[in-house]
């Protein structure tokens, strides 16, 4: 197998597989520590979808009023709904600010107050003093702080002669034989080769899934590539049921709004022109967490208060705010509002519907990114050489849901612990493993397998199918029929893939085969989320179950994780592990559950 394909090795002290915020923190930490670097990315650093985000990052640096990290703790861990490891939430609050001091210091633009400090908006879910009252903790540049942050990485590792390898498609990782990770295995889309990269160290930073859904904010580049490739060496994902419905995606094109357009003052109303927020979150109301804002939403449609001739949407306003705070603090939604909705934002309401935006689970990690094994007798075992951060991983600091502004958050604190951790472990003077002939022949079989593959289903089909089968059983709403119809639909749907067919024998830029294999990954990552949500027989966060309408933490407080076998048509096998109910010093106590409301 390996002869038809022409194979180039490298050796490299860390490999990082993807270049959005986390991989290029990561990339960042690893060459300024002296380690030599590669970074492979399937688009242009910049082009990562880390580029769409739009409100801004959270850190309790109180510019605009008092802040501590403390109260950031308690609303992440009030926002998992009590499913977020607490050791990890304080690790990640107690270095926001350090964390965007860093950013300001690498040169990020964001935007100022009149006396020059970084500028800061009230979010969804951030209050003062344990949920008294909205706080102002984003910091923002614009509404288009993923696109400053993204740029600023990139130009950092430059300044450090990182070496990156654009447009590669990771395949799979090379698992030595005693379960530790020793490289992966990529192919350059330009000219066609096949590459084996040893490595020390592999980080895993590629981002979401949020492709395998219909509808959903995700760039087409959100595959969950790093899930398949970690299902694929036989290790589990967490907490893959939980899905995150952003609130304002625009009707029809799924495009975000950011929840900065309410943090500035914006709000929802009905077809009776109600601010309905009111009854779902007297408190905070249109600047609740983003699964009870989404909930509230598919309410007032489902009881006919739906906007639009088939009443299908709510409206979102921001026309109050007057063209000049719009064009200065949120530019770029109100391009997009024009582009993608026709409307001018600055006279009439945007039309918005609850969207799929983002992944809570993924693989699961311990506060230093070491991916983890779990076992029945250590549920914190970890997988030697190998590590991820970002979206791709579970930490968990998101739990159940995550709150807005602690994605771009957990991007730099975590790609910089992922950094100073390989520091830490990776010695640049010991000998590396070495490649046997037969490491990643599995990887290139499975590639040849696609690339030849002569089924009778195109690749969109299957695609379009599953895609229609996550949005239909797994949204916001979810019941166990529902889910259990899903299961079986999904099901039917994997066991089409070996009739696939690609058109494309080429080895050059080839589309086709290109997501073809990201079909695989996709289904992986749909198959762990359908058969964990459908066992989760609970209410928690953004997995609102109808038959089940409360939070059963006597049962259910409890990591799910799912092993996929994505040799015999997708099975999915679970099994659980515990939250981390300690903090990791003593500055803090453990934040007891109690209800969560706002």
């Amino acid at each position: 197998m390996t002869e038809s394909y022409k194979i180039i090795d490298h050796n490299y002290d860390v490999v990082v597989m993807g270049a959005g915020g986390a991989g290029l923190r990561a990339t960042l930490g690893t060459v300024e520590a002296g380690l030599k670097t590669a970074c492979i990315t399937k688009v242009f650093p910049t082009r990562s979808h880390t580029v769409a985000a739009q409100g801004g990052i959270g850190a309790s640096l109180g510019n605009m009023s008092e802040d501590h990290w403390q109260w950031h703790m308690y609303d992440t861990v009030k926002g998992s709904d009590w499913l977020g490891d607490q050791d990890a939430i304080e690790y990640m609050c107690r270095n926001a600010v350090p964390a965007v001091h860093e950013l300001e210091h690498y040169g990020m633009p964001f935007s100022r107050t009149e006396d020059g400090k970084i500028y800061q908006r009230p979010f969804g879910g951030h209050t003062r003093d344990h949920g008294k009252a909205p706080v102002e903790r984003a910091c923002a540049a614009a509404d288009r702080t993923g696109h400053a942050m993204l740029h600023t990485l990139y130009q950092q590792c430059l300044k450090h002669k990182a070496e990156f390898f654009v447009e590669y498609i990771a395949l799979d990782l090379i698992m030595d034989d005693d379960g530790s990770c020793k490289g992966l295995v990529a192919w350059d889309l330009d000219s066609g080769e096949l590459h084996r990269f040893n490595a020390k160290m592999v980080i895993l930073a590629s981002g979401g899934y949020g492709r395998a859904f219909f509808s959903c904010t995700s760039a087409h580049t959100c595959t969950g590539d790093g899930h398949g490739m970690v299902a694929r060496a036989g290790l589990g994902l967490q907490d893959m049921e939980f899905v995150q419905f952003h609130p304002t995606g625009i009707y029809g094109s799924g495009c975000l709004i950011t929840e900065g357009a309410r943090g500035e003052g914006g709000y929802l109303t009905n077809s009776e022109g109600e601010r309905f927020m009111e009854r779902y979150a007297p408190t905070v109301k249109d600047l609740a967490s983003r699964d009870v804002v989404s909930r509230g939403m598919a309410q007032e449609i489902r009881d006919g208060r739906g906007v639009g001739e088939h009443g299908e949407y709510i409206h979102l306003h921001l026309e109050h705010l007057g063209s000049e705070v719009l064009w200065e603090r949120l530019p770029g939604i109100t391009e997009t509002a024009k582009i993608f909705a026709g409307v001018d934002a600055t006279k009439e309401p945007i039309p918005v519907l609850p969207t799929v935006h983002y992944n809570m689970g993924g693989i699961p990690t311990n506060y230093k990114g070491e991916v983890l094994r779990p076992t029945a007798d250590n549920p914190n075992a970890i997988v030697p050489g190998l590590m991820a951060a970002g979206e791709a991983a579970c930490v968990s600091v998101h739990g159940a849901n995550r709150l807005g502004t602690n994605s771009l958050l957990d991007l730099v604190v975590f790609g910089r612990a992922c950094g100073l951790h390989a520091a830490e472990v990776v010695d640049t003077k010991a000998p590396f493993k070495g490649l046997k002939t037969t490491d990643g022949e599995e990887a290139i079989a499975r590639f040849d397998r696609l690339r030849w593959a002569k089924g009778s289903r195109p690749t969109a089909d299957i695609r379009l199918e599953m895609q229609r089968v996550m949005q239909g059983n797994c949204g916001v709403f979810r019941t166990s029929e529902i889910l259990k119809e899903g299961v079986g639909k999904l099901a039917e749907t994997a066991k089409t893939l070996p009739d696939v067919g690609v058109s494309d024998r080429s080895l050059i830029w080839n589309s086709d085969l290109v997501e073809t294999l990201e079909l695989e990954n996709l289904m992986t990552c749909a198959a762990a989320t359908m058969n964990s949500a459908e066992a989760r027989q609970e209410s928690r966060g953004a997995h609102a179950h109808e038959d089940y309408p409360k939070r059963d933490d006597e049962v259910w407080m409890k990591h799910t994780i799912a092993t996929v076998d994505t040799e015999k048509g997708y099975g999915v096998d679970l099994t659980y592990r515990p939250v981390n109910t300690f903090t990791l010093t003593d500055e803090v106590s453990y934040i007891e559950p109690k209800e969560r409301v706002y």
